[in-house]
C-alpha cells in the first residue's frame, strides 16, 4: 500500500486532506505535536468524518497512524519512504517542520531517485514554494542539486470549512460537504498522483487568489463586523441585513480585481459569491466569529484577504467602501483571548492608527485608502 505522510493531525488534516488521501488508497501517517491525538490515532487506527448539513454523511477513515513531531528519527524515516507528503499546519508553522522534511529528504536521496512531491495545503499564496525554500536551507549543496531533480513542491489552493468540534471523540471531525483542493500541475515531479478530489491545473494562481480574496475576504468581513455587533457565529452575523450587504459588497469589490486579473466572468464570479454565502449560512457549522477573526495582524497584512484586494481595486478606479469597512472592523477586533488582537490594540494605543496602517497593513502614506478606512473608524 502507498504511504502518505501528512503534517498536522488537526481538524483540517483529518477532515480534509487526510480523508482524501485515505480514500485514494494511501496509508496515512499523521505527524503532530499533540501527544493525545497521536496516541489516539495509534490506539484506534481509524476515525470518522461527518459531512454536516441537511443530509449528513458519515465516513470511516481507516489505516491511519501517528508520529510525534519530536520523534525526529521516526519522522525522517516516514518521509524518506513516503509516496507523497502533505501539510495542514498553518502558514506560521511551515518553517518549524521544514527541518523534519529536510531530514527525510536527505535520507531518501541516499538510496532513491524516485520522485517525491510535497504539497503544503495552507491558507497562503505560494505555501509549497515557501516550504521548499525553508527545506532547501537544511540540505547540503549536493543534496539540493539532487532534490531539484526529484523533489516536487507544487503549490495548492485548499478550501473547506471545518468548524469547532462538539463531539466527544477527539478524532472524529465534522466538516462542510463542499471542498476544493487545486494543485499546480507544473510543480510536480514525475507522474501527477491520481487522488479523487484533488484537481491538477495549469492556472493555479487564479484559483488561489479567487479563494483568498473572495471566500476568505467575505468570511473575515463577516467575522469582524459580527464581533462588533455581538454576534456569536458567522451565520448569526449574516442574518443581519447590514452585515450581509457589506460582506456581499466586499466580495463584489474584490471581484473587480479578480475579473481584471484572471478574466473570470461577471456571472461566474457572482455565482461563486452566492455559493460562498450559502456555505457560511450552513446551520450545521456554527462557526464562531472569534475563531474566524483570530490572528488579525496576519489578516491585515499587505498581501492578505482585506488590504490586498482593497489596494488593487482602488488602482482600478473603484472605491472599496465595503472592504474598508471590513478593515476598520478588523482594526477594532479586541478579543482578549487572541494574542494578535491584544498586540494590535496595544500598537494602536501606543503608536497610533497611521503607524499601524503603515507597519501592519503596508498601505502607503499617500494612498486614499487610508482616509476611507479612517472615515469608517470615526463613524464607529
Amino acid at each position: 500500500m502507498k504511504t502518505a505522510v501528512h503534517f498536522g493531525a488537526g481538524n483540517i488534516g483529518r477532515g480534509f486532506i487526510g480523508f482524501l488521501l485515505s480514500r485514494a488508497g494511501y496509508r496515512v501517517v499523521f505527524v503532530d505535536i499533540n501527544a493525545g491525538l497521536v496516541e489516539a490515532l495509534n490506539e484506534k487506527g481509524f476515525y470518522r468524518v461527518v459531512e454536516g448539513g441537511e443530509d449528513a454523511k458519515v465516513h470511516r477513515v481507516e489505516g491511519v497512524s501517528g508520529i510525534l513531531s519530536t520523534e525526529e528519527e521516526k519522522v525522517a524515516g516516514a518521509v524518506a519512504g513516503a509516496h507523497i507528503v502533505t501539510t495542514a499546519v498553518g502558514p506560521g508553522v511551515l518553517g518549524s517542520i521544514a527541518p523534519l522534511i529536510a531530514a527525510g529528504i536527505s535520507r531518501r536521496l541516499r538510496y532513491s531517485t524516485d520522485p517525491l512531491n510535497v504539497i503544503a495545503c495552507e491558507n497562503m499564496v505560494g505555501a509549497s514554494t515557501f516550504l521548499k525554500e525553508r527545506v532547501m536551507e537544511h540540505l547540503s549543496a549536493g543534496e539540493r542539486e539532487k532534490a531539484e531533480k526529484t523533489m516536487g513542491f507544487p503549490d495548492a489552493a485548499v478550501d473547506r470549512i471545518v468548524p469547532p468540534q462538539e463531539g466527544t471523540d477527539p478524532l472524529d471531525v465534522t466538516v462542510e460537504p463542499y471542498f476544493e483542493w487545486v494543485v499546480d500541475t507544473g510543480g510536480f515531479k514525475g507522474t501527477v498522483p491520481e487522488i479523487p478530489g484533488m484537481k491538477a491545473v495549469e492556472n493555479l494562481q487564479a484559483y488561489v487568489e479567487r479563494k483568498i480574496y473572495t471566500l476568505n475576504t467575505g468570511h473575515a468581513v463577516a467575522a469582524y463586523l459580527g464581533y462588533e455587533k455581538g454576534c456569536a457565529t458567522i451565520r448569526e452575523a449574516l442574518q443581519n441585513p447590514e452585515i450581509l450587504g457589506t460582506v456581499k459588497g466586499a466580495m463584489a469589490e474584490s471581484g473587480v480585481y479578480l475579473r481584471a486579473r484572471f478574466g473570470f466572468g461577471e456571472e461566474e464570479h457572482r455565482a461563486y459569491i452566492e455559493k460562498a454565502l450559502q456555505r457560511f449560512l450552513n446551520p450545521a457549522l456554527k462557526d464562531p466569529v472569534v475563531r474566524v477573526g483570530r490572528n488579525p495582524v496576519r489578516k491585515l497584512g499587505p498581501k492578505d484577504r482585506l488590504v490586498f484586494p482593497a489596494v488593487r481595486v482602488l488602482e482600478l478606479g473603484v472605491k472599496p467602501v465595503n472592504l474598508a469597512r471590513g478593515i476598520a472592523a478588523a482594526l477594532r477586533f479586541d478579543y482578549e483571548e487572541d494574542a494578535e488582537a491584544r498586540e494590535l490594540q496595544r500598537m494602536i494605543r501606543e503608536q497610533g492608527i497611521d503607524a499601524v496602517l503603515s507597519r501592519v497593513c503596508g498601505i502607503p502614506e499617500e494612498s486614499p485608502l487610508r482616509d476611507i478606512i479612517k472615515a469608517n473608524l470615526i463613524k464607529n
